[in-house]
């Protein structure tokens, strides 16, 4: 077979027209090309692009070929990416990208998928401190990059927006503009990321020049790596805004062929203590704020206190949060076993690690190293814990208006932000991270409220579905109760099954033929160190899957495939369906009204 053929595009600002004028004279001339690929802000930059943008969106303007972006920021962003995550056919997990139009797809978030033979690894967005601003990357995000690192298979292309902070280390630049020297548009984060993955290729724009550097060598891998940064369209400079490769995949080629190195190969630019760029740019971020903790957290640049230092050596996070770390001896931070306990039992990494967390009593992790050391003392956490949680029925945070019943070990609310009318949440009293860690008794009220919760939507012609999902950045559990048709219920147990294929996994199914049997074969299953997801289908058979450590996750799996199955995909996200107190008020008293004659409680 032929080599894939791929075109490359910088910023693309909304200037369509342009772009694809180009592609189609490239693709006519020196094609074809299989696919385009666009790093960089691919939105317009001001609303003069909009009718572009909209002529784009409603297939007016031709597509050469396939087309796919990461940069999902801009004027006019929001709108077209929120309607495209509402189509039927973006529901669920698509790491090949969501669909705009045909021919035209959003990689959002981050992954990695196939094309052609080419294993092809994205970041979209850009770095903000502000991690909920449209068009930034999260923390989840990073972290599927790293599990990705973790794995064997060569990334051929790696795309981010940004470029990686240090790339210039050891790079022969004497011809390059001065603009590249320019810290701005760099990210200290892609440099970890691109030192971990080791991709073949890895192309960034939004510093609006052209650079190709000289492949440099990877630690601890055989193949090199080549770096393309590529201007803007349209740029009045008249730099290369298009870059045309065919690579063979990694996965077809021998080893002779990947192991070879160019006369001109460097030292990696992630190595050594040079005065970089991203280091000064380190300098720029503030010190004590959440974002610079988290900064801090993924950050490679030579700030890095290193062990023996006179602060103690900080601790490392992949190691504390996952037991494992790729440096091993070599990690800059300590890898401490003990912190790594106190860290699964609910311990907050920053008081951990710094001694002091920026976030107080707001923060919902315990803030002590000692906690369970002394019973009195381990009172003294659980009351703080209980202060800032949104469930715990002592607390100011609680909702109050929510509550539909209270039982000696649980009580029923309605979910905020509700998938469907009458989603509700039957949540420990006690202040735990899993109702599997309660006893007997409370096991039992488990039952009669789930009983009652059944036995209240069949009368309404519902069936229901139960799901919790256990894990460590959860402190106070909550077992989800989403109520659906009954001519849907046949179809729950294969979109989960379809769900988790597309996630990667399997589910362990349970089958059992009382609320006591499946409970205890879920508690089976969890080993109290990993995470765990289990569903309750309508007929009593349970899926359970243990999530490990450096697997990609959502915290919303449950209620996303759900919204899958009730054609619902834009209330997939809570906050999307959020309603004022009044409404919640008046939501609550109806299903109290409702379900009083079934309450376990009454």
């Amino acid at each position: 077979m032929a080599s894939p053929r791929i075109l490359f595009c910088g910023d693309v600002l909304g200037r369509y027209k342009q772009l694809f004028k180009r592609v189609s004279s490239v693709n006519k001339s020196t094609g074809p090309f299989d696919a385009l690929l666009c790093v960089g802000q691919f939105f317009p930059d001001s609303p003069d692009g909009l009718a572009e943008l909209s002529d784009l969106v409603e297939g007016r303007l031709p597509l050469p070929i396939p087309t796919y972006f990461i940069g999902d920021y801009g004027v006019g962003a929001a709108d077209v990416l929120l309607k495209a995550m509402k189509e039927p056919d973006n529901r669920g997990f698509k790491l090949d990208g969501l669909k705009i139009r045909e021919g035209l797809y959003w990689l959002k978030g981050s992954g990695k998928f196939k094309l052609r033979g080419l294993s092809i690894a994205y970041l979209s967005g850009k770095h903000s401190e502000d991690s909920q601003q449209n068009g930034t990357y999260t923390e989840d995000d990073i972290d599927a990059l790293r599990a990705l690192a973790e794995e064997s298979e060569i990334i051929d292309i790696f795309l981010t927006n940004e470029w990686p902070s240090g790339i210039l280390n050891r790079a022969d630049i004497s011809d390059a503009p001065s603009e590249i020297s320019d810290p701005s548009g760099t990210d200290p984060i892609l440099s970890e990321l691109a030192s971990e993955i080791k991709p073949r290729y890895h192309i960034a724009g939004t510093k609006a020049v052209f650079f190709a550097r000289e492949p440099y060598a990877n630690k601890e891998a055989v193949h090199v790596s080549r770096f393309v940064g590529l201007s803007a369209v349209g740029n009045k400079d008249k730099q290369k805004f298009i870059h045309a490769i065919s690579p063979t995949p990694a996965s077809a080629m021998p080893a002779s062929e990947i192991g070879a190195r160019p006369p001109n190969t460097t030292l990696s630019p992630y190595l050594g203590s040079a005065k970089t760029a991203h280091a000064k740019e380190a300098t720029k971020r503030p010190s004590n704020t959440d974002s610079d903790t988290q900064y801090w957290r993924y950050d490679v640049s030579n700030k890095r206190p290193r062990q023996g230092t006179s602060d103690g050596g900080r601790l490392c996070f992949k190691f504390t949060s996952t037991g494992s770390c790729l440096h091993g001896g070599k990690c800059n931070f300590r890898h401490d076993v003990d912190a790594r306990e106190v860290y699964l039992k609910n311990g907050c990494f920053d008081y951990i690690n710094k001694g002091k967390c920026e976030r107080g009593s707001d923060c919902k992790f315990s803030h002590s190293i000692g906690e369970g050391d002394n019973d009195s003392h381990g009172k003294q956490m659980q009351r703080q814990r209980s202060k800032s949680c949104w469930f715990c029925l002592s607390s100011p945070e609680v909702e109050s208006h929510l509550i539909l019943s209270i039982g000696e070990s649980y009580y029923c609310a309605l979910a905020k932000g509700p998938l469907v009318d009458d989603h509700a949440l039957i949540i420990p009293i006690e202040h735990c991270p899993t109702s599997i860690l309660l006893g007997l008794d409370a096991e039992l009220e488990l039952g009669r409220y789930k009983n009652a919760l059944k036995t209240y939507f069949k009368c309404q012609g519902k069936a229901v579905v139960f799901y919790e999902w256990m894990s460590k950045q959860i402190s106070h559990a909550n077992l989800q109760a989403i109520p659906i048709p009954l001519t849907k219920s046949a179809d729950v147990v294969k979109i989960f099954n379809l769900a988790a294929k597309k996630m990667g996994f399997e589910f362990i199914i349970i089958t059992s033929s009382s609320h006591d049997e499946g409970r205890k074969s879920v508690i089976a299953q969890f080993d109290g160190t990993s995470n765990l997801f289990y569903v309750e289908l309508p007929e009593g058979t349970i899926l359970c899957h243990s999530v490990s450590d450096n697997e990609k996750f959502p915290g919303q799996f449950g209620r996303e495939v759900l919204a899958g199955l009730l054609n619902m995909a834009d209330r997939a996200d809570w906050r999307n369906c959020k309603l004022n107190k009044e409404e919640e008020a008046k939501m609550a008293e109806g299903f109290k009204k409702r379900f009083e004659e079934f309450d376990p409680a009454r």
